[in-house]
């Protein structure tokens, strides 16, 4: 498999690993021991509850709200139950959890990210009380003056009859699961997977399956649980994420490019890339055009992959680090990035381009830019010497480097 595809849906490799124990789990349950059967319930409730918290705490509202919906329907779907499995309570639970958990995904994929915390915005906690209320009053039906038995009669529709899923719920979890396959999907500029959008989409997918194997002994719990263990990892992985790698480029970030540089062997070059005129780009065209000239050159210097990794080193600096490489070899490849960048005539975006990437590139193909720009960037190179100097070293020699580039007129490269 090529760096491109692993880095690409590598994160698909951790959802695909939890549903695959999922399934060995249920084909284990029966032989746990008596000590252990306390995991069919208690563990979907506790990784649930443990994600959701988790999703406060990172302040990430669209695993908050996946996570929520699980766990709300995990524990009302448990408590009805307990009115049997074929009881009125218990199937009408089930429908009310298969529509209005994939609707909450939709809704939540759909609408923009605003973390769980915002100004004076309750929606969601509306959403969550009004849909728990609504199913609850449902599945009271026959037991309750107030809700009557119309719904008794109503849970027989073909939309709505369960179980297994309600042709309803299926239909909204194809809606929210291509949803979710598009956010996840990787289209340029962003060439890698963000875990939280395949988080939601393994999510649903276990969801799914907890649903149409809902009447196999434990696989509810089993795959609620792995759902929620899904999500719970992929937070973790985000937050790793944000940690080590820089947004605006996406390339690994300076606390990256510091652990990379302890694990360095003996033989190895370093290049330090710096924007030429940035501040003059910023002055003139403002901040929003700094940015694209940032994005451009990262896109640029992202494409040493497989004999170099770029980072981003800090503003309008860049380092390029060339594991197992000498001199003379990392040379000619920042020579041909720094052509390749100098050469290249960057579109400015103009004021009523759309927001959407692939919409602003097809409106491109069909009109000429109204402006054009031209970047260069000035690069040193060191390498390690035969007396055995540190990566840090290294670095600095770099630094130096490229002070002689910019002294020598800029947009060159110096050692």
């Amino acid at each position: 498999m090529s760096p491109a595809l692993i880095r690409a849906f590598g994160p698909a490799l951790v959802p695909a690993a939890i549903l695959l124990a999922a399934v060995l789990a249920l084909l284990a349950g029966p032989t746990l021991p008596p000590s252990l059967t306390g995991l069919r319930t208690l563990g979907p409730y506790v990784l649930l509850l443990l994600g959701t918290g988790m999703g406060v705490w990172f302040n990430r509202g669209r695993p908050f709200i996946a996570l929520a919906s699980l766990l709300a329907a995990f524990g009302g779907y448990s408590l009805a139950l307990d009115f049997g499995a074929g009881s009125f309570a218990a199937r009408a639970v089930f429908a009310g959890t298969a529509i209005l958990v994939p609707l909450n995904f939709l809704l939540a994929l759909v609408f923009p990210e605003r973390g769980v915390s915002h100004h004076f915005n309750y929606r969601w906690l509306m959403l969550g009380v009004v849909e728990i209320v609504f199913v609850a009053w449902v599945a009271s039906a026959g037991h309750s003056s107030l809700s009557g038995t119309v719904w008794q009669d109503l849970l027989e529709h073909w939309l709505l009859r369960s179980p297994p899923t309600p042709i309803l719920g299926r239909i909204l979890f194809v809606a929210a699961f291509l949803a979710a396959l598009w956010r996840a999907w990787p289209r340029p500029p962003r060439t890698h997977t963000r875990p939280l959008d395949t988080g939601m989409v393994g999510a649903l997918l276990a969801f799914f399956i907890a649903c149409e194997w809902a009447d196999a002994t434990g696989a509810f719990g089993a795959f609620m649980g792995a759902a929620g263990a899904i999500l719970l990892v992929s937070l973790v992985q985000e937050s790793h994420r944000l940690a080590f790698r820089d947004e605006l480029t996406g390339l690994p970030s300076r606390r990256a490019l510091e652990e990379r540089l302890h694990g360095l062997g003996p033989v190895h070059a370093i290049a330090i890339a710096d924007v030429d005129h940035f501040k003059k780009f910023n002055d003139t065209h403002g901040h929003h055009i700094g940015d694209q000239v940032l994005k451009l050159v990262a896109g640029r210097l992202a494409r040493l992959e497989g004999v170099g990794t770029a980072y981003r080193y800090g503003g309008e600096e860049f380092c390029i680090v060339f594991p197992e490489l000498r001199l003379a070899d990392a040379l000619p490849q920042v020579e041909k990035i720094r052509a390749d960048i100098a050469a290249y005539q960057m579109a400015v975006r103009r004021d009523d381009r759309p927001a959407d990437t692939e919409a602003g590139t097809k409106l491109r193909k069909l009109r000429s830019p109204e402006k054009t720009l031209s970047v260069t960037v000035s690069i040193g190179v060191a390498e390690a010497d035969e007396s055995g100097s540190t990566p840090a070293e290294v670095l600095r020699n770099a630094d130096k480097a490229l002070y002689r580039a910019k002294e020598g007129g800029r947009n060159q490269v110096s050692s």
